[in-house]
């Protein structure tokens, strides 16, 4: 295939309608991507060689026509001197640089156009593989979200299957289990009161003491008033 013939099949291809219809638009995009810039260096490269081609032309028309001068020179020369017979060759001599320098004005005319042509497919290559760059980007970021995307979902089913809801029902059980076993370690030991509460008992003590010996005083008391009556 043609360079030419390659670089418009790449300018006229539509990316979106491609992109779309490809199993791997990533890939495809991928591989367009890579395709246009090995063009674009070979479009390059060719549009550099013509470019020095079209400036050797030109160089060697400039040539042609110093001689053609040259000769044109020669001629007048022989005339002056009468020797018609050499301004005749000199005159030749004239004509063939003339004619190759119109040849040669002609090829530097193709090499223009070719240049030209070059040049024109270089701008249109590089504003294809621009929009094909920008739909790699916003291909790589909808990659990217979808992947978060997928890897949140899962993580939300994975927390909701049954599996998960046991293990934290279980879990939770676990716990109350654990409180429960604390709140019984001390159940059932009399516990000792605050340092305020311990001397209220022993207080309370005291004078429940105190109580009894006044009963028993008075008991005594009413019991030797009736032996001596």
């Amino acid at each position: 295939m043609g360079i030419f013939t390659r670089v418009r099949d790449i300018i006229s291809a539509n990316i979106n309608s491609m992109l779309d219809k490809a199993e791997d638009p990533e890939k495809l995009v991928k591989m367009m991507i890579r395709e246009m810039e090995d063009t674009l260096i070979e479009v390059k490269a060719n549009c550099a060689g013509s470019m020095a081609t079209k400036k050797r032309i030109q160089r060697e028309i400039e040539e042609m026509l110093e001689h053609a001068k040259t000769w044109d020179g020669k001629a007048a020369l022989a005339v002056d001197k009468g020797r018609e017979d050499l301004a005749r060759e000199a005159l030749q001599e004239k004509r063939r640089f003339v004619e190759r320098a119109e040849t040669l004005e002609n090829e530097l005319e193709q090499a223009k156009q070719l240049v030209t042509q070059y040049q024109s497919d270089i701008m249109q290559l590089e504003d294809k593989l621009g929009a094909a760059r920008e739909k790699q980007r916003m291909l790589v970021q909808r990659h990217r979200h979808a992947v978060q995307k997928k890897t949140t979902e899962e993580q939300v089913r994975r927390f909701e299957t049954a599996g998960a809801l046991q293990r934290f029902d279980a879990f939770q059980e676990r716990i109350d289990r654990m409180e429960a076993e604390a709140d019984l370690v001390n159940y059932g030991r009399k516990q000792p009161g605050s340092l305020a509460e311990q001397f209220a008992a022993l207080e309370s003590d005291e004078e429940i003491e105190r109580e009894l010996a006044a009963l028993k005083a008075r008991r005594t008391g009413a019991q030797e008033t009736v032996h001596h009556g």
